[in-house]
């Protein structure tokens, strides 16, 4: 007998509706692709994902629109994002995740994403992307580029167009409707970017030029006045009976949860850059900010006088390291200056090259089965830029054992206030994190002078 087949269902029961697809085209699936491979891939979570769709299927069964259909992806990222594809692809970080303290914050985002959807902002914004050719190309070639900068070394695929403000405070609107609708509480956007405001205030002294950390306030701006307006929509719906905020299902569901970077793609701490899964480390020289991005490691000295990358490339086994510097993947290189050295044991290769503004020192390494690549650039070339680069690529080493084994990620971890406990004594358990109490009442929304009380759940950041 067919396993399948079963009695007759009474006839007063309802088939669920099958959920509507999300229409899939060549080019929504070269952004997908793009996407992920700027944002560091998908992260994978089957708690979270069970979360966030469930919160996405109660958002689309109160919508004007339940034939539209949405996919949400989370993505492998510590920045705090989220953005929508024309076609109701719907993306959000583990950063933005990490930030949000219930589900009714998630839900005003997930809301907010839709109604750009809706309201055919994304299609438009697609538009705009297209004529403003606003996705550079990666710069992978050092070439004579009359447009080359510090910051040229470091461009990348993704760049998010900004919505306009109207746009904005439109799917602020429509996406606080949706929420409430739905039954979350309706203050939880307001919330939501307040925190993200505040944790942009935390981040303003640090320049990034990855477009993973570029987060939602870069292209979503949280401003006083857009918080305002968040609330005074949320009045209008006065909490329905029901609305809820749902915090213990979401906290347990981001329990254990990655935050900030993530080591096995390889990390930053300070100068030194780590990449457990590879085996090795190098440190940057002093005053340069590193940055981890998808293409390629980038190092930018304060004042952007001087520039560094790192990257992976393909040489076959039986090229010498000084025929590739020759190749001519790069212009203006010098073949008289190339020379082979070892490096900390490694084969490697040095030369030098000249473009229009820059001055150029290279080396190729071989490490293992990979060949690794420096390439240092500076305006002036001096014995501080030629130190620099020497002392970079000297520093490149196997990692221990031990420490392959201490690089694990920093993670969330959701605790009970316990009597005696104050933001102060908490904070000084988060691990990794710089402004500890601070960061600790961002990420509970907790105001620059309320406390915790006992038996209140709560999250720290912990190793």
């Amino acid at each position: 007998m067919n396993r399948f087949q079963t009695a007759a269902a009474p006839p007063t029961v309802a088939m669920p509706k099958p959920k509507p697809a999300v229409a899939q085209t060549p080019a929504t699936e070269k952004e997908h692709e793009r996407i992920l491979a700027s944002y560091g891939g998908a992260y994978d979570d089957p708690r979270l994902e069970s979360l966030v769709s469930k919160t996405v299927d109660r958002l689309v069964a109160a919508s004007d629109r339940p034939d539209q259909g949405y996919k949400v992806t989370i993505l492998n990222s510590g920045a705090v994002n989220a953005f929508a594809l024309p076609n109701g692809q719907l993306y959000v970080t583990r950063g933005l995740l990490a930030l949000a303290s219930d589900t009714s914050e998630l839900s005003s985002v997930l809301s907010h994403e839709m109604a750009h959807v809706l309201s055919k902002h994304a299609a438009m914004r697609e538009d705009q992307a297209r004529q403003a050719a606003i996705v550079t190309r990666v710069v992978t070639d050092m070439s004579n580029d009359p447009d080359l900068t510090a910051l040229a070394l470091a461009k990348t695929k993704l760049t998010m167009a900004s919505f306009s403000r109207n746009q904005e405070f439109e799917a602020d609107g429509i996406g606080v409707g949706i929420s409430a609708k739905a039954h979350f509480d309706p203050y939880g956007a307001a919330r939501f970017l307040s925190a993200m405001e505040r944790n942009a205030e935390l981040k303003a002294g640090k320049s990034s030029l990855d477009p993973r950390a570029q987060d939602f306030t870069s292209s979503h701006p949280a401003t006083p006045e857009r918080v305002q307006n968040a609330q005074n929509i949320a009045r209008q719906y006065a909490a329905p009976e029901g609305a809820e905020r749902d915090r213990e299902s979401y906290l347990a569901a981001i329990d254990n949860l990655v935050y900030g970077e993530d080591p096995s793609e390889g990390f930053v701490r300070g100068r030194r850059f780590l990449h457990p899964k590879l085996g090795f480390t190098f440190q940057a020289p002093d005053n340069f900010t590193l940055d981890n991005t998808a293409q390629a490691v980038i190092g930018v000295r304060d004042g952007g006088s001087q520039a560094m990358r790192f990257d992976v490339v393909r040489v076959p086994a039986e090229q010498s390291l000084g025929d590739y510097l020759n190749s001519g993947w790069m212009e203006g290189v010098e073949k008289a200056s190339t020379e082979d050295i070892t490096i900390n044991g490694f084969p490697a290769a040095s030369a030098t090259a000249k473009g229009d503004q820059w001055q150029f020192k290279v080396y190729a390494l071989r490490f293992g089965s990979d060949v690794y690549r420096f390439i240092f650039a500076a305006r002036q070339k001096s014995t501080e830029s030629e130190r620099n680069a020497r002392e970079t690529v000297n520093s490149f080493r196997r990692l221990t054992l031990d420490e392959i084994q201490a690089a694990r990620p920093l993670r969330i971890k959701v605790i009970t206030v316990q009597p005696g406990d104050t933001v102060e004594s908490l904070s000084h358990r988060m691990a990794g994190v710089d402004h500890p109490a601070e960061r600790f009442r961002v990420l509970n929304g907790l105001d620059r002078t309320a406390q915790v009380k006992v038996r209140d759940r709560v999250k720290v950041v912990a190793d």
